[in-house]
């Protein structure tokens, strides 16, 4: 008795401690609740869906929280993190602090549920703390596994098309078009299969049309996306124009290069998948097929051991 009574009362202050800390953020966010419901008015007055909200709901439906989760994340992210989220194609100012902030909720949430389902067990408190908070810290990790997971997704399909993109961006060129207008034509044409690497060209065109240089902006591309074949090929168009050699031929050479690299890692991939085989073999095959062939022989031997 003594020890539920030992437990109880610093659960019920932590308890406490947290719904305190939710009627704070839910005051903070009753504060901003008029000037969120005016700018959505005026944004339906005038027509057009505002690019914040677009890019808030592409963070798998946690954009709403970006009001709450800013109590928890820093006032100014850095800018590595920044960096990380748009490789996963989060645009948004407000994507860091809904991803620190989602880490937080989801670290306290973890370490409340897991608390709560360990009650039943007659453990001491600071071990069901100690547990709590490890698996709401491994729960905290979740966000990363998503940003991580949506990076490598977008730069394997730019990697993947890339070759088509660039061929027809040769094409174009050779036909007797400008390098602004090819991109904008291929960039169009490839929507359909890549959005990924259409939306990445048209930002570049857009931060042209802003007033940045082809080089800033194709460089910009480049950290955004993270794909080391789109840095070559922005390299070869940047010497291409400062050179004056001409682009169309160094495109048809940048993309026979590309694609005799994509069947060089293609065999060497195919070379590794025999040594990657040989652990599960070992692990799970292998036993099952000693038990399957020596099994009866072992019981035999045990019957004749056990006769005699």
């Amino acid at each position: 008795m003594e020890t539920n009574s030992d437990f109880l009362i610093p659960f019920l202050t932590f308890i406490a401690v947290m719904a305190v800390g939710a009627a704070v953020l839910a005051a903070r966010a009753a504060r901003r609740r008029p000037v969120k419901a005016r700018l959505r008015q005026l944004t339906e007055d005038s027509g057009d869906e505002p690019a914040l909200d677009r890019d808030e709901g592409a963070l798998g439906g946690l954009g709403g929280l970006a009001g709450v989760t800013s109590f928890f994340a820093p006032s100014k992210p850095s800018e590595s993190l920044k960096a990380q989220l748009a490789r996963a194609g989060y645009h948004s100012p407000s994507a860091s602090t809904v991803y620190l902030g989602s880490k937080m909720l989801l670290l306290i949430a973890g370490t409340l549920a897991t608390v709560a389902a360990i009650l039943a067990f007659e453990l001491p408190f600071a071990v069901q703390l100690l547990i709590g908070i490890s698996c709401g810290a491994l729960l905290s990790f979740l966000p990363n596994f998503v940003v991580r997971v949506r990076r490598e997704k977008r730069r394997t399909e730019i990697r993947s098309h890339l070759p088509d993109a660039v061929d027809l961006l040769e094409i174009c060129v050779a036909a007797g078009m400008g390098l602004d207008m090819a991109w904008n034509s291929v960039a169009d044409e490839i929507r359909g299969v890549s959005p990924t690497l259409a939306d990445e060209m048209a930002l570049a065109n857009l931060e042209i049309h802003l007033g940045a240089s082809r080089t800033e902006a194709m460089r910009n591309m480049v950290v955004r996306t993270g794909a080391d074949e789109l840095g070559s090929l922005v390299a070869v168009l940047v010497q291409s124009e400062r050179f004056g050699t001409s682009i169309a031929e160094a495109l048809r050479t940048f993309a026979a290069s590309m694609r005799t690299s994509r069947s060089q890692k293609a065999e060497e991939s195919a070379e590794k998948m025999a040594v990657k085989l040989l652990f599960p073999m070992v692990l799970f095959i292998f036993p099952v097929v000693l038990i399957v062939v020596a099994g009866p022989a072992g019981i035999v031997l045990v019957d004749i051991m056990g006769g005699k």
